[in-house]
C-alpha cells in the first residue's frame, strides 16, 4: 500500500442523521483512483477541539507529507482559522469546493473598501476551482509546480493568478466510496457509516441558466432598526438572488442516467439489504424520476428511499409525472421523500426581492399538493419534518414590515404550515459576498454612504 497519505476536512453537523458528503467524498475518491495517495475525509462539526482535531489529522496522515484539502467549509470561520494554523505549521492547505474561487480572491472592491471581505489567501497556500480531477496533475507531479494547471488560483507577490479551469468530465463521476469519511474521536478519528447518501445527476440549477433584471427594494430594517429611506437598486442575476451556488455553478452538466445508475449500484445497503436512502440530485427531478425508477428496476437494484428537492411551481407542474412515478414506487416498495421545497417565504414582496420567480399562491398551490399527494400514496409518499424533510423557509429579512409579517403568519396559521409543513425554526437571509444580493449590498453602501460588518465571507445585514 502506498505510503502516500492525504485529508480532506470538511464541515459537518451532527445534529442530523449519518449523511453523506457527496463533494469531498467523491474528490477523495478521484483522488485515490487517479494518484499515488490514500485520501479520507475528516468531518468536522462546531465547536470541535482544535487539538483533537489536530492529532486527527496527523493520524489520518501517518507521518506522510502534510496535504489538507478543504471542501463544502459553509463560511465557518472556526475551520478557516484551522487551515491557517496548518499552513503556518508548514502544510500545504487546498481550498476546494463551493465559492472556492471567490472565498480566496475576496470580495468585489476589498482593496478599495477595506471593511469588505478580503479572501482567504493567507488561510491557504492555494485554491482549485470546478473538478477534483485537477489536483490529479499536481498530486503526480514530481516536483508540486502548479503555476500552469488547470483551476488553481494562487496569490504570488501580491498578486494573484487565476488559471481557467476544465469542463466537468462524467467518467470521473460515476464511483465514490463511502467508507472514507471519519470525525473526531478522543483516541483518534472514528469511522462515520453513513445512513444517507446522494448521487448526482445534475449539477446547478436551470433557473440560474437565464440571466434577468431585477429591482431590488431598499432595506425595511437593516441593523435590526428601520432604515429608513424607500427605492430600489436594479441587479443583474441568474437564479435566486440569495443562491451564491447559482452564481457558482450556474447550470452545469447533467450526467447520462447510465452514470447514475451505476452511483446508485454503488451506495450502501442497510439491514435489509437495501440500498440507504439518497438524495437525487437535480433540481428539478420530476420529468425524469419514472426514468430513474425504471432504470433502477431495470438493474435489479433494490432501493428504500429517493430524496427529492424542488421548487415550488416545478412541483406543481411535475405533479402528474410525480404521481406516475408514485405508482411505480408503490410496485418497488420505495419510498419518495419530498425532502426540501424551496418556499422560502409566505409573503409576496419578500419572494419577489429573493427573485423566486412565483408567489405565496404557488406555494401554497404546492403545500396543498403535498398533502393530497400524501392521501393518494399514504405508504410511499412523505414530506413533513418528522419525516426527514426541511423546506426552505427564510425569515427574518431586510425586506420584514408589520404588513409582510401579518401576510406570513396569516398564511401560515390559515393553511396550518406550521402543523405539517414548515421545519421548527427558520433561517435567517444569508448573504455570502459572492451571491447577487451583494452587488445589491454594495451598491446601497454605495448610494447611502453606509458600511455594513463582515462576519468572513458573510454580510452582515442585521
Amino acid at each position: 500500500m502506498s505510503q502516500k497519505k492525504m485529508v480532506i476536512v470538511s464541515n459537518y453537523s451532527y445534529e442530523q442523521d449519518n449523511y453523506s458528503l457527496l463533494g469531498p467524498q467523491m474528490a477523495a475518491t478521484i483522488i485515490e483512483d487517479n494518484t499515488d495517495y490514500e485520501c479520507n475525509v475528516l468531518a468536522i462539526g462546531r465547536n470541535f477541539d482544535n487539538q483533537l482535531a489536530n492529532r486527527c489529522i496527523k493520524k489520518l496522515l501517518e507521518g506522510s507529507k502534510p496535504i489538507i484539502g478543504f471542501s463544502h467549509l459553509a463560511e465557518r470561520l472556526d475551520l478557516y482559522n484551522l487551515s491557517r494554523q496548518l499552513k503556518e505549521n508548514g502544510a500545504i492547505t487546498i481550498l476546494g469546493g463551493p465559492q472556492s474561487d471567490v472565498n480566496y480572491l475576496g470580495e468585489v472592491g476589498w482593496r478599495q473598501y477595506d471593511h469588505r471581505f478580503h479572501g482567504l489567501r493567507d488561510a491557504f497556500t492555494f485554491a482549485v476551482h470546478g473538478p477534483a480531477e485537477q489536483l490529479v496533475s499536481y498530486l503526480n507531479s514530481v516536483d508540486g509546480d502548479y503555476s500552469n494547471l488547470n483551476g488553481f488560483l494562487f496569490a504570488r507577490n501580491g498578486e494573484y493568478r487565476v488559471n481557467p479551469e476544465d469542463l466537468w468530465n462524467e467518467a470521473y463521476l460515476k464511483r465514490i466510496r463511502w467508507d472514507n469519511l471519519y470525525s473526531i474521536g478522543s483516541n483518534g478519528p472514528e469511522p462515520v457509516k453513513v445512513t444517507n447518501v446522494q448521487v448526482l445527476h445534475q449539477l446547478g440549477c436551470p433557473y440560474a441558466a437565464k440571466k434577468m433584471q431585477i429591482d431590488i427594494d431598499y432595506p425595511i430594517n437593516i441593523r435590526n432598526k428601520p432604515f429608513g429611506k424607500t427605492g430600489s437598486i436594479m441587479i443583474d442575476m441568474y437564479g435566486c438572488s440569495f443562491c451564491d451556488v447559482a452564481r457558482d455553478k450556474g447550470l452545469g452538466i447533467r450526467l447520462p442516467m447510465d452514470a447514475v445508475l451505476e452511483q446508485i449500484a454503488n451506495v450502501p445497503e442497510n439491514e435489509e439489504l437495501k440500498k440507504v436512502p439518497f438524495e437525487f440530485i437535480n433540481e428539478n427531478p420530476l420529468p425524469v424520476l419514472k426514468e430513474l425508477l425504471l432504470g433502477i428496476q431495470g438493474r435489479g437494484i433494490d432501493i428504500s428511499q429517493i430524496n427529492l428537492v424542488t421548487r415550488a411551481d416545478w412541483l406543481i407542474t411535475g405533479a402528474e409525472k410525480l404521481r406516475d412515478a408514485l405508482v411505480l414506487a408503490q410496485s418497488m416498495n420505495a419510498r419518495i421523500l419530498m425532502s426540501g421545497v424551496g418556499f422560502e417565504s409566505f409573503a409576496d414582496s419578500v419572494l419577489r426581492n429573493l427573485n423566486k420567480g412565483y408567489t405565496v399562491d404557488t406555494n401554497i398551490a404546492a403545500a396543498k399538493l403535498i398533502r393530497k399527494l400524501k392521501e393518494e400514496y399514504p405508504d410511499n409518499f412523505f414530506y413533513s419534518p418528522p419525516d426527514g424533510a426541511i423546506h426552505g423557509f427564510i425569515h427574518p429579512t431586510p425586506w420584514d414590515s408589520t404588513d409582510t409579517k401579518r401576510e406570513m403568519y396569516r398564511n401560515i396559521a390559515i393553511y396550518g404550515l406550521d402543523k405539517d409543513v414548515l421545519p421548527s425554526t427558520s433561517v435567517p437571509l444569508i448573504i455570502h459576498h459572492a451571491c447577487w444580493l451583494a452587488e445589491w449590498i454594495r451598491e446601497l453602501e454605495v448610494k447611502e454612504d453606509i458600511h455594513l460588518n463582515r462576519d468572513g465571507s458573510l454580510i452582515e445585514w442585521w
